[in-house]
């Protein structure tokens, strides 16, 4: 796809997810979106893709660092609670509680059984997400990424200054485990798969187009009404009065380098 067509397509789809907004805080809806995947599927691209022309203040994107030795102890979907939406937003988790049957399982930070009991709590944790009581909108996305353009990414963000921050020692040791995680994927999608909180799964090799088919899915599964657009003026201005602009003012300019 090119370039042209792409931000020509975004540019329709960003004005829908501006009337989902609009639709979201007039009706009071809780929504969260779950972006999970290989490393370099392309998750941090798609959730930017979504917020570019949205509120911060209503699209909140959730991307907890590791664990606290005090969140250890906790209860594991502990520390998610507090990040749950309230009326009128939607939370985006880039990554979620789902490192538990991921990355957790894969590099040894989380025992068999801990992700055996993760697995089977899981599905009832949404359930009661998903809930009449609580009537939260749920949609779950896999990025799929193959084993050559994961490969690609990753030695791009060795090579270009913009991309290294994205490559931690973590990921490193995770690209040997292709076929762990295979494993890990596959068992976390069996057993949460759920017919009110199933997975979606997206083929992500064509970063352009992933973002393009994530946004129009998130549409469709949302309904919404347009809403009748305002008619704005902007106002007169009030008269300066005695108010006269000063030669200077007591501060430091920033250097027109540009």
């Amino acid at each position: 796809m090119s370039n042209r067509a792409y931000l020509k397509e975004l540019e329709k789809l960003e004005a829908e997810l501006v009337h989902l907004q609009t639709w979201v805080i007039e009706k009071g809806l809780k929504v969260v979106i779950v972006f999970e995947g290989r490393d370099g599927a392309g998750k941090g691209g798609t959730i930017k893709a979504i917020t570019g022309r949205v509120s911060p203040r209503v699209f909140r994107v959730v991307a907890l660092p590791a664990p606290t030795e005090r969140e250890k102890s906790q209860m594991y979907v502990q520390r998610y609670l507090p990040h749950l939406p309230a009326a009128g937003e939607v939370v985006i988790f880039d990554r979620s509680w789902y490192n538990r049957a991921g990355v957790e399982r894969v590099m040894g930070f989380a025992t068999d059984e801990q992700v055996a009991a993760f697995l089977k709590g899981a599905p009832l944790f949404e359930k009661l997400m998903v809930s009449g009581l609580n009537n939260i909108i749920l949609l779950k996305y896999w990025l799929e990424v193959d084993m050559d353009e994961q490969t690609r990414r990753l030695e791009a963000r060795i090579t270009d200054p913009r991309k290294q921050w994205k490559l931690s020692p973590m990921d490193l040791k995770s690209y040997s485990r292709w076929y762990d995680y295979s494993r890990a994927r596959d068992d976390m999608l069996s057993a949460t798969h759920t017919e009110w909180a199933p997975w979606f799964a997206a083929r992500s090799d064509d970063k352009k187009r992933v973002r393009l088919n994530i946004i129009k899915h998130i549409l469709s599964s949302i309904p919404y009404e347009v809403p009748k657009a305002p008619k704005i003026v902007l106002p007169k201005r009030g008269k300066p009065g005695d108010y006269q602009e000063p030669a200077s003012l007591p501060v430091r300019y920033v250097p027109e380098v540009y």
